[in-house]
């Protein structure tokens, strides 16, 4: 996923397994470029309670579980299914 491709290389040289304390400590400081804005590794991680991470996919999904709605492009969008009763939607436009 192109989210978090330049964090990829930097936790690959990490030791593992490595906790959520070490991580934000070493690695913290990764600016995340989101579609919507930027953040911090070490605030995504902060939002997760302390875990040991055993390799570096562990510590990269967590990482995409715990990002911001900075990273949604459009919030509610969808090209497939219309809104529930009890939503407001999108008007349905044919093309």
């Amino acid at each position: 996923m192109r989210l978090l491709s330049g964090l990829d290389d930097r936790i690959g040289a990490q030791a593992y397994p490595a906790t959520t304390e070490e991580v934000i400590e070493e690695y913290g400081d990764i600016e995340l470029e989101l579609p919507n804005g930027d953040e911090q590794l070490g605030d995504v991680l902060g939002r997760l309670d302390s875990e040991t991470f055993e390799t570096a996919e562990d510590l990269r999904l967590a990482t995409l579980s715990a990002v911001s709605s900075n990273a949604i492009g459009r919030k509610g969008y969808s090209d497939r299914d219309p809104s529930c009763l009890g939503e407001d939607g999108h008007e349905q436009v044919s093309f």
